[in-house]
């Protein structure tokens, strides 16, 4: 087990494989060229560049404009855990982007009620499964603990799916026993069960890689660097850590949590399990449609996912819902910043989608 990266240890615990030395980052483009023509995205990593200052300030500014409201949907998603889980819990966030959320949720529930809840932060890789020896790991040291899983947000529900099919390959290859249940702060696909909110809006941490997750990269599997009992690996970007915003932006988020509590308190009394709605399937469909796409993994839906299209793949275009909605206001920033097409559409669950270039033949 690694300890790196620049948040607390009380806040996480990394199951993850420090490569910092043993990866080379590649471009966006010969990374995209690569994926297209069959190698997979957790074989390599993407350059991660500082970003403008004009986009960092755009950051800064969405944080601040929404922090009440991520504070309230961090209260609600983790009342829905404890209602569901009883306290006897253990923490899991699927990294990246569910571990500042994961970090969150474990200060609002000491905060609130004083519950001290180990939280890991752990691999898992489409259609490659989750990261069975972080979760060997857990179940040896909480034998008696439920384990809650927690991501950012559902983009077509392509991560919850996974975690099914991982958690039934446990069961069935090594009797490890362990509900599949995702907890995300926004939910716009209809894919979680348990959620903030199920509107797709701006989570801001999705706005930043790196510097925004304690300076820890995208996970990667690669037989040459990860050996057959390692946990899934992941890069250090020491360099940045001038530029680190991590905690900064967990403190933001937890200094308003105690204003929240009336609204979540209000919110969770109404709660009772609910059907998986699914409905961000129709946008893709839709936009398969339009734009002649066969495989669906060229579609990124969502504000969370259309960041991260801008951020380190090859756009070909952004479609947007309303270009007037400020929680796209650095999406088009970034758009325009790489002079990519921004196209309006009536999207029904999403505000946004990226749509990836088509580059397999070059």
């Amino acid at each position: 087990m690694n300890t790196f990266g620049t948040y607390n240890k009380d806040d996480v615990v990394f199951l993850l494989k420090d490569i910092s030395n043993l990866i080379c980052e590649e471009n966006n483009n010969d990374r995209e060229i690569k994926i297209q023509n069959g190698e997979h995205y957790s074989q390599m990593l993407p350059i991660e560049k500082s970003v403008s200052a004009q986009y960092l300030n755009l950051y800064k500014e969405q944080l601040e404009n929404n922090k009440e409201k991520l504070a309230y949907a961090i209260g609600v998603m983790s009342e829905k855990i404890i209602k569901k889980n009883g306290k006897h819990i253990v923490l899991v966030s699927l990294a990246r982007a569910g571990t500042p959320i994961g970090i969150l949720a474990k200060r609002y529930l000491k905060e609130r009620y004083n519950l001290k809840l180990p939280h890991y932060t752990i691999s898992i890789i489409r259609d490659k499964g989750i990261d069975v020896n972080a979760i060997k790991y857990i179940v040896k040291k909480h034998p008696n603990s439920k384990i809650q899983f927690i991501d950012g947000w559902t983009g077509k529900g392509t991560i919850c799916g996974e975690l099914i099919k991982s958690c039934e390959d446990m069961k069935s290859m090594l009797g490890i026993e362990i509900k599949p249940t995702l907890a995300v702060l926004a939910d716009p696909a209809g894919y979680a069960e348990i959620y903030g909110a199920r509107e797709d809006f701006l989570i801001p941490s999705a706005c930043l890689n790196s510097i925004v997750s304690g300076l820890i990269s995208r996970t990667v599997l690669r037989d040459d660097i990860i050996g057959e009992d390692d946990f899934h690996g992941a890069k250090f970007y020491k360099e940045l850590v001038n530029e680190d915003q991590s905690i900064r932006y967990v403190e933001t988020i937890e200094n308003c949590f105690k204003n929240q509590y009336k609204n979540i308190d209000d919110e969770v009394g109404k709660y009772n399990k609910e059907e998986l709605s699914k409905i961000g399937d129709r946008d893709i469909l839709n936009l398969q449609k339009k734009y002649n796409i066969e495989d669906k993994n060229f579609i990124k839906p969502g504000v969370g996912e259309t960041t991260r299209v801008l951020l380190r793949r090859i756009p070909d275009k952004i479609i947007i819902k309303d270009i007037d909605d400020e929680n796209i206001a650095h999406i088009l920033v970034l758009a325009k910043e790489k002079n990519i097409e921004i196209v309006q559409m009536d999207l029904k669950a999403y505000r946004c989608c990226g749509i990836i270039k088509n580059l397999k033949d070059i």
